[in-house]
């Protein structure tokens, strides 16, 4: 299946649901602007996306390609899909039904209910509210949306590079946050390994680390400051070929990092980003990945459902 996720059904998706979508912006900075090195920094700003997130991409291209029964489509999320797939239903005229952790952000919650979904929240962690979510599909015949693993759940999170590569076409590396890698896996099978692709995870939630130390998709830890966007228990099954294909390397941050990467996109860029949305941007503030002289480097910051610039709240 995944050579069914490649750039020719990337642009396709992205035809499909350009009509519902934002073209978030791209900021041209310089490493310099935050105290790091005067590298080319280009900051893709996908929490302006609708819903906060890139999620919304990955939305739209399950509920516009695939069979909706009348009960509706139901997902499981820390926060973010909810809110995306709540949106997608909202504007299609669908029903739908989120299964949320406790863990999710008031802000997360807040949103999929505005959004007119049938919230349900359940469990510690995402894994749970998964288990949940499986079955109420059984139970109703909803059509369920998965967060990361699932095809065209892959193909929408492509589009993102696929727009990227039109704003800030010459990039040497990529930066992008993971968590169960729908994002990093759609990137990477529209980049094919240019630009290069780093994934950055939590150290409290290395998925994807794990996963290619193991050689397979197993289950690692799930916490941290970003447990509501970034702790699946592992990484999708469809997208792990991709990364082993075409993902460069994998970078572990702290959550201490994570938090200075939000302060520094609000001091400098005036940027409120959630912690799962700096994950990315983390990687330089802390010297995790510090770029060659003249590298041009660019940055996802996805995720902005958090309650104010006090990140403590």
């Amino acid at each position: 299946m995944t050579t069914r996720i490649n750039r020719a059904a990337i642009e396709r998706t992205y035809g499909l649901i350009t009509p519902y979508i934002r073209v978030t912006p791209v900021v041209e900075t310089s490493g310099a602007d935050f105290g790091l090195g005067a590298f080319p920094l280009a900051v893709k700003l996908e929490l302006f996306q609708h819903a906060g997130s890139f999620k919304t991409r990955g939305a739209f291209a399950n509920l516009l390609t695939r069979a909706i029964p009348a009960a509706g489509v139901v997902a499981a999320s820390g926060g973010n899909h909810g809110a995306a797939v709540a949106y997608a239903a909202m504007r299609l005229g669908v029903k739908a039904r989120i299964f949320v952790p406790t863990v999710s952000s008031p802000a997360k919650i807040s949103r999929i209910r505005g959004y007119g979904a049938d919230l349900v929240v359940t469990g510690d962690r995402y894994a749970d509210a998964l288990a949940a979510s499986q079955v109420w599909t059984v139970e109703s015949g909803a059509l369920p949306v998965h967060a990361f693993d699932q095809e065209e759940t892959l193909l929408g999170q492509g589009t993102l590079a696929l727009e990227l590569g039109r704003q800030a076409p010459d990039l040497d590396t990529l930066l992008v946050s993971v968590g169960g890698g729908g994002l990093i896996g759609g990137i990477a099978a529209w980049c094919g390994g240019r630009p290069r692709v780093i994934g950055v995870e939590p150290e409290a939630a290395p998925t994807l680390t794990r996963a290619l130390e193991a050689g397979k998709p197993v289950d690692a830890p799930a916490g941290g400051v970003a447990a509501d966007s970034l702790a699946p228990r592992r990484v999708g099954e469809l997208m792990f070929p991709i990364a082993q294909a075409h993902i460069a390397r994998v970078l572990l941050v702290s959550d201490a990092a994570i938090r200075q990467a939000q302060d520094a996109l609000w001091a400098t860029l005036r940027v409120v980003a959630e912690p799962g949305g700096a994950a990315a941007f983390s990687a330089l503030c802390s010297d995790a990945y510090v770029p060659a002289p003249g590298e041009r480097v660019g940055v996802v910051v996805s995720g902005g459902n958090t309650t104010a610039v006090d990140f403590d709240r």
